[in-house]
């Protein structure tokens, strides 16, 4: 069934579409709310309160551009609504003295999927949300400053901290996932402990 049969079927009431349609988006749509919610159960309810949303709000989906962005859209709205009453939004100030310089991604990278996500999640939630919103979501500075409030220099501020401690923690639990014969003190002397 195409997404057009999907939708068309949903909106004539088929509890059997909406449960396809469930189906079909649901595993994605709970990985961006996993991104942006530490606690699986609020992201699960994020998940909830979206299709929620998406199924009362299909008859003004027009058919233009990707489905499953427009689903997205609704889902990450609605993940930035449980974040910003679970979570204080606040940007923080990161106490960073010294910049980390930019290092190539390595192909060979000893992280998965799973450790990627735990050290995302580690990030205090503005920056977690504006990288999110930025490098995974595709949204711009300025859409970003109008989602959350913020002027677009405070989003770029906050991507740019963002991305230099996701670096650091990268470069940390690389370090960790390695067999080393390095003492810690070598190790911490060439920024790899």
């Amino acid at each position: 069934m195409t997404d057009a049969d999907l939708i068309a079927a949903c909106r004539q009431g088929s509890s059997r579409a909406q449960k396809l349609l469930y189906e079909r988006f649901a595993g994605l749509m709970l990985g961006v709310c996993l991104r942006y919610l530490r606690r699986r159960e609020d992201a699960e309810e994020a998940l909830i309160m979206g299709f929620t949303k998406v199924f009362r709000a299909l008859d003004q989906y027009r058919h233009e551009g990707s489905f499953e962005g427009w689903i997205r859209r609704i889902v990450v709205n609605e993940a930035l609504g449980m974040l910003r009453r679970k979570e204080p939004l606040h940007l923080a100030i990161d106490d960073m003295t010294h910049d980390v310089p930019a290092t190539a991604a390595e192909a060979e990278s000893q992280l998965n999927a799973a450790d990627m996500l735990a050290v995302l999640a580690e990030l205090p939630a503005g920056y977690r949300t504006v990288f999110n919103l930025y490098a995974l979501e595709g949204y711009t500075h300025p859409e970003i400053g109008e989602l959350l409030g913020i002027s677009e220099g405070t989003s770029k501020s906050q991507l740019s901290k963002a991305r230099a401690m996701l670096q650091r923690r990268l470069l940390v639990a690389e370090a960790q996932a390695q067999p080393s014969t390095s003492s810690p003190k070598e190790l911490y002397a060439t920024g790899r402990y």
